[in-house]
C-alpha cells in the first residue's frame, strides 16, 4: 500500500509539475485563475455541489460506521449471543448520522427556486450558492467523521459487552457523546445559510 501512494504522489507532482511549466514557458500563466473560476461556474452549481457532498460524506459516514459496528457485533456474539439485541442501538447511532445529512440537503433544497438566466449571476445567489456548498460540505464532513466515531465506539461497546456486561452503559454514554458530533456539524450548517436569501 505505501508503495502505490508513493506512486500516485509523485505522478500527481510530475504532472503538475509538467502542466506550472508549460503555463509558465508558453505565456498563458494568467488562465489559472481561481477567481476567475469562483465567477464564472454558476451559484446553482456549487448549492448542487454541497447538498451532493452533504448527502455522500453523511451516508458514507454511516455506511463505514455500521460496517465497523456489525463486524464487531457478529464476531462477538459468536461467543456471546446475549450481545445481538442491545448493541443493535449502536447501529441506529450509524444511521442517524445518514438523517442528518438527508435533513440538511432537504433544508438546503427549499432555497433553490427557478431563475431565468439572466438573473443567476447577482450578488445574492452568488452568497446562496457559495453558502450552501460550504454549509453542504461541513455537515458532510462532520456526518463522516462522526459515523467513523460512532462505529468504533460501538465496536468496543459491543466487544466490551461480551466480556462484562456491567461496562455496556458507560461504553454508550461515549458513543452517545460521539453522536452528538454530527448534530453539531448539523447545527453549524443551518448557522452557514441562515442569512442566505433564497434563489431569485
Amino acid at each position: 500500500m505505501a508503495g502505490f501512494l508513493t506512486y500516485l504522489t509523485g505522478t500527481t507532482i510530475t504532472f503538475l509539475t509538467i502542466v506550472g511549466l508549460y503555463m509558465l514557458l508558453t505565456g498563458s500563466g494568467e488562465q489559472f485563475n481561481v477567481g476567475r473560476l469562483l465567477q464564472e461556474v454558476s451559484p446553482f452549481a456549487w448549492a448542487l455541489t454541497g447538498m451532493g457532498l452533504c448527502i455522500g460524506l453523511s451516508v458514507s459516514g454511516a455506511a463505514w460506521g455500521i460496517f465497523i459496528t456489525g463486524s464487531a457485533l457478529l464476531g462477538g456474539a459468536v461467543k456471546t449471543p446475549r450481545i445481538q439485541s442491545r448493541n443493535l442501538i449502536s447501529i441506529i447511532f450509524c444511521e442517524v448520522v445518514a438523517i442528518y445529512g438527508v435533513i440538511m440537503a432537504i433544508v438546503y433544497s427549499a432555497k433553490l427556486t427557478d431563475v431565468p438566466p439572466e438573473n443567476i449571476f447577482t450578488t445574492s445567489n452568488y452568497f446562496t450558492g457559495y453558502a450552501i456548498f460550504w454549509g453542504g460540505l461541513t455537515v458532510g464532513v462532520c456526518n463522516l467523521l462522526c459515523g467513523l466515531s460512532v462505529g468504533i465506539t460501538g465496536s468496543s461497546a459491543a466487544l466490551a459487552d461480551a466480556q462484562n456486561p456491567e461496562l455496556f452503559v458507560k461504553v454508550l454514554v461515549v458513543e452517545i457523546f460521539g453522536s452528538v458530533l454530527g448534530l453539531f456539524g448539523l447545527i453549524v450548517g443551518l448557522l452557514t445559510t441562515g442569512k442566505a436569501a433564497d434563489f431569485h
